[in-house]
C-alpha cells in the first residue's frame, strides 16, 4: 500500500514539473511573439514614413490574392491538437514556371528552323518571338509576391516587416500546439489529484492502541 502511494506521489510530481516547464516555455514564446509583432509594425511605420502613408496601405493590395501559408491541424493520441504551418507556392508561380519552360522549348525549335530558312523568314520569326513572350507573360496575373504590391524596389524596412510577420505565423502555430499540451497536462494532473483524494477518503484510519 505504501509503495502504491509513493508511486502515485511520484507520478503527480512528474506531471507538476512538466506543467511548470510547459508554462515557462509558453511565456518565452509569447514574449518573443509580442516582440516580433512590435518589430513588424515598427518596420511598417518606417516604410510609411519613407514612402508615404498612401503608398503603403490596403489600396495597394492585389485584386486576386492567394494564401502562401496554410495551417494544418491534427489531433494526437493524447487528445492534444498539433498545428503546423506549411508554405506553398501559389498557382500563378507554378503557371509561370510551366509557361517559361514551354517558351524555352519553342525558342529552341524556332532557332533550328532559322538555320534552314531564308533571311526574310528569319526576320518574321524574330518579330513574332517577342510577341509570344509578351502574351505568355500577360496570361499570368501580376503581383504574385506581396512585396511587389507596393512597388518593384521596396525599402529594406518593408522586407524586414514581412520577415517578422512570417515568423509570427509560425510561432503562433507553435504557441497554439503548446497551449493544447498544457491543457491536456493540467487535465491529467487534476485527475490524479482527484484519484488521490478519493483513495485517501476511502482508506480506513488506523487507531492507535
Amino acid at each position: 500500500m505504501t509503495e502504491m502511494r509513493a508511486d502515485q506521489h511520484l507520478r503527480l510530481d512528474e506531471q507538476l514539473l512538466l506543467f511548470m516547464d510547459q508554462l515557462e516555455a509558453l511565456e518565452e514564446k509569447r514574449q518573443k511573439l509580442n516582440s516580433l509583432i512590435e518589430e513588424g509594425w515598427f518596420s511598417i511605420a518606417k516604410t510609411r514614413y519613407s514612402m508615404g502613408n498612401k503608398q503603403v496601405s490596403a489600396l495597394q493590395y492585389a485584386s486576386e490574392m492567394e494564401p502562401l501559408v496554410h495551417v494544418e491541424a491534427s489531433l494526437l493520441e493524447g487528445g492534444t491538437a498539433e498545428f503546423k504551418c506549411e508554405r506553398r507556392k501559389n498557382k500563378t508561380e507554378e503557371l509561370k514556371n510551366n509557361t517559361v519552360e514551354d517558351i524555352g522549348a519553342k525558342e529552341t525549335g524556332l532557332r533550328r528552323r532559322i538555320n534552314t530558312k531564308q533571311k526574310g523568314v528569319k526576320e518574321e520569326e524574330e518579330e513574332t518571338d517577342p510577341q509570344v513572350k509578351t502574351t505568355a507573360e500577360s496570361s499570368t496575373p501580376e503581383h504574385r509576391e506581396p512585396l511587389k504590391w507596393f512597388g518593384i524596389l521596396v525599402p529594406q524596412s518593408l522586407k524586414q516587416a514581412q520577415s517578422a510577420f512570417k515568423e509570427v505565423i509560425t510561432l503562433s502555430a507553435e504557441i497554439a500546439s503548446l497551449q493544447s499540451e498544457i491543457l491536456a497536462t493540467r487535465k491529467e494532473m487534476q485527475a490524479q489529484v482527484k484519484e488521490k483524494q478519493e483513495k485517501t477518503k476511502t482508506q480506513p484510519e488506523i487507531k492507535e492502541e
